[in-house]
């Protein structure tokens, strides 16, 4: 049996907070997040895209960047919104979702850009 890993994460230290699953993988590629964004779009979900300051992302709600991108089925779409989102807001991070409308659930949430803290 192979040992598990202990990932290095505080509170104290905002840098080492992980968000979502993928937040304990290498930095997504911009290829690899346009294929989230096919899933998201293939699955039919809604996407959204929300932003916060690192400092508040384990412990407020994070800011939606504009409303929901709903019945949105054009990739390069999505992603000139997170592109956006991401240039607005430099220091912020980024994550994309993906709205499950027959579930009312999230079916998918990650962050794409993580910010920098001060």
């Amino acid at each position: 049996m192979s040992e598990m890993q202990d990932y290095k994460s505080s509170l104290a230290d905002v840098n080492s907070r992980k968000f979502e699953t993928f937040s304990y993988l290498p930095e997504m590629s911009k290829e690899q997040i346009r294929k989230q964004v096919e899933y998201i779009v293939s699955q039919g979900w809604n996407p959204a895209v929300e932003h916060t300051e690192p400092a508040n992302a384990f412990d407020h709600y994070w800011y939606m960047w504009k409303l929901p991108l709903f019945g949105e089925t054009n990739v390069d779409t999505v992603l000139a919104e997170v592109e956006a989102c991401h240039k607005a807001h430099p220091n912020n991070h980024v994550r994309l979702l993906g709205y499950n409308n027959f579930n009312q659930s999230k079916g998918c949430e990650m962050v794409v850009y993580r910010g920098k803290s001060v």
